[in-house]
């Protein structure tokens, strides 16, 4: 729910503010940064989504083996 509201304000941007949120970006990095800035951050949210993954799966796991779940 917190996420819910932080994120909030990215529903009114419209085309006039994508625009000067992109010129202010190629400011700060410049044009031949950004793709090594792209590629970067696509790493990360991959490797994010991996690790979220990896600990969805080890919490079925342990859930599935746990002895207290099994009914006898």
């Amino acid at each position: 729910m917190y996420l819910n509201t932080v994120f909030l304000f990215l529903g009114d941007l419209g085309g006039g503010e994508m625009m000067v949120i992109m010129a202010a970006f190629l400011l700060l990095f410049g044009a031949d940064k950004i793709p090594g800035v792209a590629r970067s951050l696509g790493r990360g949210i991959r490797e994010f989504k991996d690790a979220t993954n990896e600990i969805k799966h080890e919490l079925e796991q342990s859930i599935k083996d746990d002895p207290k779940s099994k009914k006898d």
